[in-house]
């Protein structure tokens, strides 16, 4: 009986080993993470002297199923004014746009005084939903006076509410919003520019010139005494063997 079991245990113990070494497909799974939808001033920064003028982009990254777009700009209105408004609506008409046409432009408004900008959008049926990245509106700005502002971004994205969505209506995308800033900055001459220049030139070749003095007066310093300690050394070897 003892050896029947222990017998029985072996096979058992067997078995296992041969099921573990048996190899099985296995097939690796990858998770990738969905791009981050973004709404943002492009450029982020940006430079203009007075009576110039300067465009921004607002626009829309890597957004899935959208269907309508709110947008809110604001600015300090005593240094810029708007001077051109382009919509970027409609990627049959603006390939470098958002949604797709036909379009129903709720709001497209500018308060100069305030320093506001405010648009409001969506597609209509039988318009499919927008996937990407895109313009949603370029702003033209005239800069009026010295200083600097932020350019504040609000915004909402709504999607395309699918048939079995009860109620069925468009539900907010969520996203990051990252705002811009601009600065007007006076325009030197080009006769101050030209000084600037020629007097930083001078002074680094004044500087140069007195550093190479001061190295050749140390180094010659140096030399000296390195032949005088030598004489002496001579002297103290010369008093020795006589």
């Amino acid at each position: 009986m003892w050896q029947t079991g222990l017998g029985a245990k072996v096979i058992v113990f067997l078995i296992l080993v041969l099921i573990l070494l048996i190899p099985f497909p296995i097939k690796a799974l990858s998770v990738h993470a969905a791009p981050e939808t973004v709404v943002k001033v492009d450029p982020t920064m940006s430079f203009a002297n007075v009576s110039e003028v300067f465009t921004i982009n607002i626009v829309i990254l890597d957004v899935q199923n959208l269907y309508g777009v709110e947008v809110t700009l604001y600015w300090n209105a005593s240094i810029v004014e708007v001077a051109n408004v382009d919509l970027c609506l409609g990627v049959e008409s603006h390939p470098d746009g958002i949604l797709h046409e036909p379009i129903y432009v709720a709001e497209n408004s500018t308060i100069r005084e305030q320093g506001k900008y405010c648009l409001a959008a969506t597609s209509v049926y039988p318009a499919p939903s927008f996937n990407g990245s895109g313009n949603i509106v370029r702003i033209t700005f005239n800069a009026t006076s010295y200083g600097n502002s932020q350019l504040n971004l609000e915004s909402e994205l709504y999607d395309y509410p699918p048939p079995d969505r009860e109620p069925r209506i468009s539900l907010p995308i969520e996203h990051t919003t990252i705002d811009g800033s601009f600065a007007v900055v006076p325009e030197y001459p080009v006769i101050t520019i030209l000084f600037l220049f020629m007097t930083s030139t001078l002074l680094i070749a004044i500087s140069s010139r007195f550093f190479r003095k001061l190295h050749r007066r140390q180094y010659n310093s140096v030399q000296t005494r390195f032949i005088s300690i030598r004489r002496n050394l001579l002297d103290i070897q010369a008093g020795h063997y006589e």
